[in-house]
């Protein structure tokens, strides 16, 4: 049986929890303590280490759904996730203060440490509806980046599963 890798990144409150506990086919294994950052998020459980969860899809392939923890302070845990890996997801808060600058820090970090591919997902659009979609691929091509962006509820099993089909279908395409 094929094994493979992904990992969700993002910062905190994007839903990288959610969506690992949305597509896992066994209990997602979390690292999920009480937020001590509350000037950073006033979500009460932030990820200290990482989740984990596992998906097999039809013809028995299997996947380690690997969540990083959002906050900066323990970006160090990050390039030893993600190596390995078929592709990352970056999951984005469209809620945010500042979505784009999120997007482009993200993609800078993981530009540095890891050679592979990059999937969009945008969280929490229900939160600001006001805010359009378009500014997230408006800076990837302001930036030169052609990257698949969705937007996503992390709730909805179908909505994740499109990103993690999209690594493997850029995957095919190789």
């Amino acid at each position: 049986m094929q094994r493979l890798k992904i990992v969700f990144s993002g910062p905190m409150g994007a839903g990288k929890t959610q969506a690992i506990a949305s597509l896992s086919d066994i209990p997602v294994v979390s690292t999920e303590v009480q937020n001590t950052d509350l000037d950073a998020h006033t979500k009460a459980l932030t990820t200290v280490g990482m989740d984990y969860g596992e998906l097999t899809l039809e013809g028995g392939t299997g996947i380690g759904l690997y969540g990083t923890p959002g906050q900066e302070r323990f970006n160090f845990i990050w390039p030893i996730l993600s190596q390995g890996a078929l592709g990352v997801v970056i999951l984005i808060d469209h809620s945010a203060a500042d979505p784009v600058a999120d997007l482009a820090r993200y993609l800078e970090t993981f530009d540095k440490m890891y050679n592979g591919r990059i999937i969009v997902g945008v969280s929490q659009i229900d939160k600001k509806p006001e805010r359009e979609f378009a500014i997230y691929r408006e800076w990837l091509d302001e930036n030169n980046r052609n990257l698949p962006i969705f937007p996503v509820d992390m709730r909805k099993k179908e909505d994740v599963l499109l990103l993690v089909e999209s690594i493997i279908a850029s995957l095919e395409q190789e």
